[in-house]
């Protein structure tokens, strides 16, 4: 079956729409982890674990140096100077992708700072919130009214898309069209869904999240996990290729 067309507009490789999440906490186990996973991965996210390790940019370009694309998963929040100082030293990073997570000004200031070749996504809400927590914090919105109103701000500021749950990718897509980057964690296989979801709370499977409008997931304990994280990580690619084609 081809893919709803409530995909972005960009041209992506069918096998670069699933990135795996490296959290694993050494270089070492990181790299075994790439060896095991062979051609089942090409987008690989390095997330905040690895980024309080000595070797996150000796990582990143080993990876590069493997024709492996990077998403350098900081979710940057500061003032807008130092978002924008740092934005553009990741810009030479050679990462595909970069996470910030603020207001408008902190989402400007990222996104005039970032090169081409850098895609700023903007993180909604984390998949880890459930509605009821949002009275909690304060927030009176209704979840998706929240995720919708942050990554209108995010694109309208110029970052290149969001990071959101696959429960939100319908809406986003159409409040957003077809040239934002819809990015959603929270991503489960169908034979886990019924299983404990972690501190995940906002879940869907990999077709779902495609056929609501995302344009890549990202995949982490389900494959780190598994018995077999290159089995695993090649039925959630023959999945994406069903939808694709």
């Amino acid at each position: 079956m081809a893919a709803a067309l409530t995909s972005s507009s960009r041209r992506i490789a069918t096998r670069e729409r699933l990135i795996f999440a490296l959290d694993v906490p050494d270089l070492k186990g990181a790299k075994e982890l790439v060896g095991q996973l062979a051609d089942s991965v090409a987008f690989y996210k390095i997330g905040l674990e690895l980024a309080t390790s000595p070797h996150y940019f000796e990582l990143l370009d080993w990876l590069l140096g493997r024709d492996k694309k990077v998403f350098a998963d900081w979710k940057l929040y500061d003032i807008p100077a130092t978002v924008s100082a740092a934005v553009r030293q990741l810009s030479r990073s050679g990462a595909s992708f970069l996470t910030v997570n603020g207001d408008r000004a902190v989402a400007e200031a990222a996104a005039s700072a970032k090169s081409e070749s850098l895609k700023v996504l903007a993180v909604t809400v984390l998949t880890s919130v459930a509605p009821a927590d949002l009275s909690a914090m304060g927030i009176g919105l209704g979840l998706e009214e929240l995720v919708l109103l942050r990554a209108r701000q995010a694109v309208a500021a110029g970052c290149d898309g969001v990071i959101a749950s696959g429960l939100e990718a319908a809406p986003l897509r159409a409040a957003l069209g077809a040239e934002a980057l819809i990015v959603t964690p929270g991503i489960r296989p169908a034979d886990r869904t019924g299983a404990v979801a972690d501190d995940q709370r906002r879940v869907v499977t990999p077709s779902l999240a495609f056929r609501s409008g995302a344009d890549h997931i990202v995949v982490g304990r389900p494959i780190r996990d598994a018995a077999d994280p290159y089995l695993a990580a090649s039925a959630i690619q023959e999945e994406i290729a069903g939808v694709f084609g």
